[in-house]
């Protein structure tokens, strides 16, 4: 049904300019809907509410917007439970309800019909946006709308173990990220770094000398079953996980034993059976398993046996050391990394590479946008959905950086869209992270930017995202030159004076010619090449590869310019860039031919280790820092970049990349009237070219 979505609504945009494209704002798209003409139903005044389910969430989504609740009101909003909606999707995943809905609006009635409570909640979520951030009288537009997830999980994972985040962040992120019809919060709370879930059996579990980082943070049992219920009102369901027995540094630390112990086997059945009373209303556990050997015999069958002897579902990692679990170990699985393949039998939540710790701002969220999830369209048996995890290994200085530089919302909302609306031409190990340059996957994309960003400037106006438009930026890139090891050889493009440079350069018997780009942010080598595949299929060390556009600006104007070399992951060991130096191989900038110079690095060429207390990341990543303060001449600009891949240069991931994009003077939205083209042309179709 998905090409249908575009085609109605487009149509009712034109035919309805009074509607201020409303339905056209909403994230993720709806499967199904239809926008008339009519009048639209009016907010702001008393309406009558029949909801036999006494929907919370509906509730304040009404009073929000201004309506008070009356009995005798003309208005009316009626709530029905019914026993199947036409031509809407389900799958079957234990445990999780069917989420599809129908809406119609009219000048005085809104009828909402679902299958289950948590779908009144969706379609109050939906009713949420459609209700916010427009001028003049808040009305919602007369429609009629079916719609359902494509995959029953849309979830975002927090590893507090290692970098704590208070229970309000959490609060205010759950309650954000449920207007998206967000449906999981996976709680990663014990690591090796710390224990943060409160055990009253064995308080030394949380004493603050047995935690390397944010010594003393903990949530308390209390806090953990607020919490629960907070997100059960928003129709999220939270799945804590007790990491077992990997990650136990912090257990064997408080408890002076490991846990493939008898000891440790009987410590955890107690915590076990504390953390099932708190977590109630959570059906699954989930109780870790990898990245270490199993030695205690039948270790996690053991655990997942007295987990399910509680009443309760068990998860488990997806890969472990000794391969895949079974349907004997537990009741579904997580995929992470390359070796993470689909269990046959269990439902399966598709991580293998939505690890953001490791993303950059805008080429990263491309990739996750353009792939469908774990190679199908929509729910299987097989396939349950996609968590976006955030594993803030590497300690930084506040916990909104963690928000600010794993690009969060803007990562966790594009899985959240495809994993409800479902779709996606190929799987991230074909599609890779690079934009087109023009078609149905740049439009598509480029229309979910639109919306993001509609919503950054309204539900998470408050919020620390870097992300601004990239769709218009423009760019041609050079095949690389060779440079022996040189990253300071000067190469054709850089000694050419054209007025705009050419699109091929001959040097050593060789033509080197360019291709277009399209993306503030661009992969040459990604960190997971090949298998994830880069904007060169082929790319090696000892090269130099140049890429430059040309910024139309309307006037001479002060602006600013988020710029990148080196995405440094919020995980591994790393080592920072050297004074005067934007990354470890010499990559360089120049505006209208003046070089713009890096910032000054708060601890150049400093080393930064993934597990240490106190030391960690800085300002080394672009969204730490102030944006580059630039100066723009009335007509066109020239920006030109020199990409030299000589080596790791002591990093500890081969990120050849680069990140440019111009933003007004706070950094915080693109620069409004510019156009990018490496060819000079104003019309922009010039540069969309698919080559």
């Amino acid at each position: 049904m998905k090409a249908f979505y575009p085609l109605i609504l487009a149509a009712a945009l034109a035919a309805s300019p009074q509607a201020d494209a409303k339905v056209g704002d909403l994230l993720p798209r709806p499967q199904q809907v239809s926008v008339s003409t009519s009048a639209p139903f009016a907010l702001g005044r008393p309406v009558r509410l029949d909801d036999a389910t006494a929907n919370a969430y509906l509730q304040r989504v009404l009073t929000a917007a201004g309506c008070t609740l009356a009995d005798d009101a003309a208005a009316r909003v009626t709530v029905r439970l019914v026993s199947t909606i036409p031509g809407a999707f389900n799958h079957a995943v234990a445990l999780f309800p069917d989420e599809a809905y129908t809406l119609s609006v009219t000048a005085d009635a809104i009828v909402i019909e679902a299958l289950t409570p948590t779908g009144v909640t969706r379609a109050a979520q939906t009713l949420q946006q459609l209700a916010e951030g427009y001028d003049g009288t808040p009305a919602i537009e007369a429609l009629t709308m079916t719609d359902w997830p494509a995959f029953k999980v849309r979830g975002f994972m927090h590893d507090v173990g290692r970098s704590f985040i208070t229970i309000d962040e959490l609060k205010k992120e759950i309650d954000l990220l449920a207007r998206f019809k967000v449906n999981v919060f996976h709680w990663h709370m014990t690591e090796k770094l710390a224990w943060r879930f409160e055990v009253k059996a064995y308080p030394q579990l949380t004493a603050a000398a047995n935690m390397t980082r944010y010594a003393g943070q903990y949530y308390t049992q209390q806090q953990c079953r607020d919490l629960v219920a907070y997100a059960a009102e928003r129709g999220v369901m939270v799945v804590p996980e007790i990491d077992m027995p990997g990650h136990s540094d912090a257990f064997k630390q408080a408890m002076g034993f490991d846990m493939q112990s008898d000891q440790g086997v009987a410590a955890l059945k107690v915590i076990l059976d504390e953390v099932v009373e708190v977590f109630g209303a959570s059906p699954y556990i989930h109780i870790g398993g990898d990245e270490v050997r199993i030695t205690y015999p039948n270790f996690l069958k053991t655990m997942a046996a007295y987990v399910r002897g509680k009443g309760k579902k068990v998860l488990m990692w997806n890969r472990l050391v000794a391969g895949p679990p079974t349907a004997e170990l537990c009741d579904m699985t997580q995929m992470w990394a390359t070796a993470g393949r689909v269990v046959e039998g269990l439902p399966n939540i598709d991580c293998r590479y939505n690890y953001t710790n490791h993303f950059d701002v805008y080429a990263d969220l491309v990739g996750i946008y353009r792939s469908n999830i774990y190679y199908t369209p929509r729910g299987t048996a097989n396939v349950a959905g996609s968590i976006s995890a955030a594993w803030n290994d590497t300690k930084t200085q506040t916990q909104t950086d963690i928000i600010r530089q794993n690009n969060f919302y803007a990562n966790v909302l594009a899985t959240a869209e495809r994993t409800w609306t479902g779709g996606g031409k190929q799987y991230i190990e074909t599609g890779g992270t690079v934009l087109p340059n023009a078609g149905e996957e740049y439009e598509e994309f480029a229309d979910f930017e639109r919306r993001f960003l509609f919503h950054k400037a309204h539900a998470l106006a408050d919020e620390p995202i870097a992300y601004v438009r990239q769709t218009n930026v423009r760019w041609r890139i050079t095949m690389p030159f060779p440079n022996a090891g040189n990253a300071d050889l000067q190469l054709p493009p850089e000694t050419a004076t054209d007025d705009v440079l050419p699109t091929a350069y001959e040097y050593g018997g060789q033509t080197y010619t360019s291709r277009l780009a399209t993306g503030a942010g661009i992969y040459l080598h990604h960190i997971w090449h090949p298998t994830i595949p880069s904007f060169f299929d082929a790319p090696a060390a000892n090269q130099t590869a140049y890429a430059w556009t040309y910024v139309w600006s309307p006037k001479a104007q002060d602006a600013a310019a988020q710029v990148e070399f080196y995405t440094y992951s919020r995980s591994g060991n790393e080592r920072a860039p050297q004074a005067g130096r934007w990354d470890r191989r010499g990559s360089r900038l120049w505006l209208n031919g003046e070089e713009i110079m890096p910032p000054t690095w708060q601890r150049p060429d400093a080393s930064i280790p993934q597990d240490h207390s106190t030391l960690g990341l800085t300002n080394e990543n672009l969204t730490a820092r102030e944006p580059v303060a630039i100066r723009l001449k009335e007509g066109w600009n020239k920006v030109f970049i020199k990409l030299p891949h000589v080596n790791n240069g002591g990093t500890g991931r081969d990120k050849w990349q680069f990140t440019f994009v111009i933003t007004d003077v706070t950094g915080r939205d693109a620069l409004d009237g510019l156009i990018y083209s490496p060819s000079k042309s104003k019309d922009s179709t010039t540069d969309e070219v698919v080559e």
